[in-house]
């Protein structure tokens, strides 16, 4: 009997059956979670395992289908706002500058900094909304009366209108006993059919308050009055239920922004809250769909992504995408690919992802930096897609995973290329998972993606295929062997119930630190930095030639196989190798 598992085979060899639900308890939502399974066909892919690759579904998968729902929170709300004596300091001061100029200016902290407040937690980022003058009007102000104190004076930066990245009016910024503060006026908006950028105009408190992305994100507190002002008559109670709401009716809302729906699913995940019924509808419906792809930029898009995707909720965040028929917006594909992807795709590139993540959490999310983690994600995220490639202008095949982090996020070419490398090497790392577990001898050693090495003893061999992945990899190789897991099957018994889950999960998490310690105990950890014994001019003096080119570097590969099998070996021994090699190779041509 086999575990219940989900092969990432190519899409080729990938058929989907009517989904088939499994429901299995999450404490963190109190809520059944609904998983889907396929029918799967053996790959090709993967030569060394008889069985076909396997990925476990882990309890922590939090897949939801359409109608299911988180049920509604309780969250502690205080009744008031307690000031810091840093947030008294600077309060006290915009005051003094208010009274003292007689400016008749109402300050109001807006957004973030009071939802995170009356939540109990610290908050730095502080905007302050002026009711009746720019920001920049307003820190001259400022100046002018640390001047007139004899006080010294602070830079004033001003943050112009970028509509790409949701600044539609300018900002001001300016440092006030060592916190930097942001000063914008109150606004209210006009949208016009065919953009995501509004005519702008000063607004009153109440507008300003309509006009945000959340009945949560939409409280003042009132410098001025010592008080909260919740301008919409639902934030605190949305705030005190859990639920993610828009201040005016959610479709609108979402067709005069778009990014406003990934907002709503970033804050969803982050604080564990629910999406509104009718905001959920509103995001899913096709005018919404066809907005995001039309009125977002894509940088805009890639960075909440990459906000989710560096969370502490990303499986959430992504579950809300998938479950709002957005994943095909949000991840677009380039028009002409192959082989071609099935239906429900999505689903398992979440099956993926959750996966990945229960199995982080379980190794240890601190012993990963954070962009080991955050990489991660997105190679389990994309795991799927790893086969799937695309022709450039010049016919060249790239994978489509490159278009997605390129064009569809906008994000950092490195960060495309870190993950394609990790899904490069994850399979090679599958091919070598029962060796460096293996307690016999071993007798063959052959992968498919390294058949010719120099001549050493088996053992040897297996370091050397270690060392050259590893150094293929770097410091992602721990990355990669935590992704090779999601691959290579777990033999547990046959069972839906949670405990088999968390059992195939321990068993991974062992696997994972058994060949982990294998690679320590090879001393391989850092091998990328591994100095070669000989370099290129040694290399052409013995073979007695004047450049450098393909022989040379055939040669430089072969010395650093022979530096891998033989760790403890001096410059001169790897010199002495390499003519008895080149003597014998004469010999035979």
């Amino acid at each position: 009997m086999k575990a219940l598992s989900i092969a990432v085979a190519a899409f080729s060899t990938f058929n989907t059956t009517r989904p088939r639900l499994f429901t299995f308890p999450n404490p963190s939502t109190s809520s059944s979670l609904l998983l889907p399974s396929f029918k799967l066909k053996r790959s090709s892919i993967f030569s060394v395992q008889q069985t076909p690759p396997a990925l476990g579904f882990y309890a922590g998968v939090t897949t939801m289908v359409e109608g299911s729902a988180f049920q509604p929170l309780s969250v502690q709300v205080k009744d008031h706002i307690d000031l810091s004596p840093k947030e008294e300091q600077i309060f006290n001061r915009l005051l003094q500058v208010v009274e003292h100029y007689n400016m008749g200016t109402q300050l109001r902290v807006a957004g973030g900094w009071v939802r995170d407040k009356l939540l109990g937690k610290e908050c730095y980022d502080i905007d302050i909304a002026l009711d009746n003058m720019y920001g920049r009007e307003f820190c001259e102000k400022v100046n002018e009366y640390l001047s007139a104190s004899g006080e010294e004076t602070q830079g004033v930066g001003v943050i112009q209108c970028n509509p790409d990245q949701s600044k539609h009016l300018e900002t001001a910024r300016m440092r006030l006993f060592d916190v930097w503060i942001d000063f914008v006026n109150l606004r209210a908006e006009d949208y016009s059919e065919n953009s995501r950028i509004p005519t702008m105009k000063f607004g009153t408190a109440k507008q300003d308050a309509d006009r945000r992305d959340l009945t949560i994100n939409s409280l003042f507190y009132n410098i001025n009055t010592r008080s909260v002002e919740d301008l919409t008559e639902r934030g605190i109670a949305d705030l005190k239920s859990g639920e993610i709401v828009t201040p005016l009716p959610p479709k609108q809302t979402f067709l005069d922004d778009p990014l406003r729906v990934l907002r709503a699913i970033r804050f969803g995940a982050r604080f564990g809250f629910i999406l509104d019924e009718e905001l959920k509808k509103a995001a899913a419906d096709e005018d919404v769909r066809v907005a995001i792809a039309d009125k977002i930029s894509r940088e805009r898009i890639g960075h909440e992504i990459d906000l989710m995707m560096s969370g502490d909720q990303p499986v959430k965040a992504m579950t809300y995408i998938a479950d709002l028929k957005l994943f095909s917006a949000v991840f677009s594909l380039p028009s002409d690919f192959e082989p071609s992807i099935p239906d429900g795709c999505d689903r398992l590139c979440l099956s993926c992802l959750g996966s990945a993540w229960e199995l982080l959490n379980l190794i240890g999310r601190s012993s990963f930096s954070d962009d080991q983690r955050r990489l991660c994600l997105y190679a389990a995220l994309f795991l799927p897609f790893r086969e799937t490639i695309y022709r450039d202008n010049k016919a060249k095949k790239i994978p489509v995973v490159n278009y997605i982090f390129r064009n569809s996020l906008k994000l950092k070419a490195s960060d495309a290329e870190i993950v394609m490398s990790l899904h490069t090497v994850t399979k090679k790392f599958v091919t070598l998972i029962s060796l460096l577990v293996s307690k016999d001898d071993i007798q063959v050693l052959e992968v498919d993606w390294k058949r010719d090495t120099i001549e050493v003893p088996i053992a040897s061999k297996l370091r050397i295929l270690t060392g050259l992945l590893l150094r293929e990899i770097k410091e992602f190789w721990r990355v990669a062997l935590l992704l090779s897991m999601l691959l290579h099957p777990v033999d547990v018994e046959s069972s839906t119930s949670f405990s088999n889950e968390n059992f195939e999960l321990d068993k991974s998490s062992g696997l994972f630190k058994t060949i982990e310690n294998a690679v320590r105990t090879l001393g391989l950890e850092k091998v990328w930095e591994m100095k070669p014994l000989v370099n290129g001019k040694e290399i052409m003096n013995i073979l007695e030639i004047k450049s450098g080119g393909p022989v040379v570097r055939e040669w430089q590969q072969k010395l650093l196989e022979w530096q891998l099998a033989h760790p403890s070996g001096s410059a001169e021994e790897c010199i002495d190798w390499m003519k008895q090699a080149q003597s014998k190779r004469a010999r035979t041509e």
